[in-house]
């Protein structure tokens, strides 16, 4: 390591990550080269993060969070670490999910959803395709990657986010977005079981709630990959590449430090 570069077990357990000649610090380092680095971003599109007093599926802990994957994604690109954006993208009509002519018609997530979540009937048009609900409301550059197949929780299914990976020759990969305790944790699951290491920066991604949000993050740092603060992650990479840090991150913990939430009043 080239910075104090930590970790958290437990989502709460902060530890240095090994540096040396040890077969695990060997791992850790590669697990941290930018050069063989990518970002997904998950699901930041309008249905779930929109300023609109309805929503096809809200996610305001991940709207509060948009000021900080706008950050962090601009650091990464600075140093030519891509960013894709996974977006779940069902076709106009529901035949992918809510009106599917098997057995097993609607998503799991769905059909929980219906049991602690408010009624709303905007909830059965999520994802379609040529609706507003997938407008992408964090800031895209040119260069950027697109995975529009996503039609469950994981990235990974029915998509070619792998295949797009190993053209990239990636091995390391970033999740932000959102759900924390579905499609991130999802994601984290099946990027790691195709032997990617992965990497959570918590003071961006966004769940549900605190809760389950902590318990998300707590399976992934035991399972799947580290659990990290951004700050800390940019000051690795960025001493890697020999280049200086972007303003904001030098001297803080958590990414929010810098750029804050956006706590804007909802749309009526």
């Amino acid at each position: 390591m080239l910075t104090d570069m930590y970790c958290y077990l437990e989502d709460k357990n902060k530890l240095a990550l090994p540096s040396g000649t040890s077969n695990s610090a060997n791992v850790f380092d590669q697990w941290l080269e930018p050069d063989r680095t990518a970002v997904a971003c998950i699901d930041m599109h309008r249905g779930h993060v929109g300023e609109e007093k309805e929503l096809t599926c809200p996610a305001p802990r991940a709207r509060w969070r948009i000021p900080a994957h706008n950050m962090f994604h601009a650091a990464c690109r600075e140093i030519g670490i891509p960013i894709i954006h996974v977006q779940h993208w069902q076709r106009y009509g529901g035949i992918d999910d809510l009106h599917g002519r098997h057995d097993n018609r609607m998503a799991n997530w769905r059909a929980m959803y219906e049991l602690y979540l408010p009624p709303n009937s905007l909830m059965d048009q999520h994802s379609w395709e040529g609706t507003k609900w997938l407008d992408i409301l964090v800031e895209e550059e040119e260069g950027d990657y697109y995975v529009r197949t996503k039609k469950r929780l994981s990235a990974f299914y029915p998509t070619d986010l792998e295949f797009l990976l190993r053209q990239m020759n990636v091995q390391n990969l970033v999740l932000t977005g959102t759900y924390t305790d579905a499609c991130v944790l999802s994601s984290a699951f099946d990027a790691a079981n195709r032997d990617f290491r992965v990497i959570v920066p918590r003071d961006i991604v966004a769940g549900y709630s605190e809760e389950v949000e902590h318990a998300a993050l707590q399976i992934i740092s035991l399972h799947l990959g580290l659990v990290v603060d951004a700050p800390a992650l940019v000051r690795e990479w960025y001493a890697r590449k020999e280049t200086d840090l972007p303003d904001g991150f030098a001297d803080i913990t958590e990414i929010t430090e810098s750029c804050g939430l956006l706590l804007d009043a909802v749309a009526a």
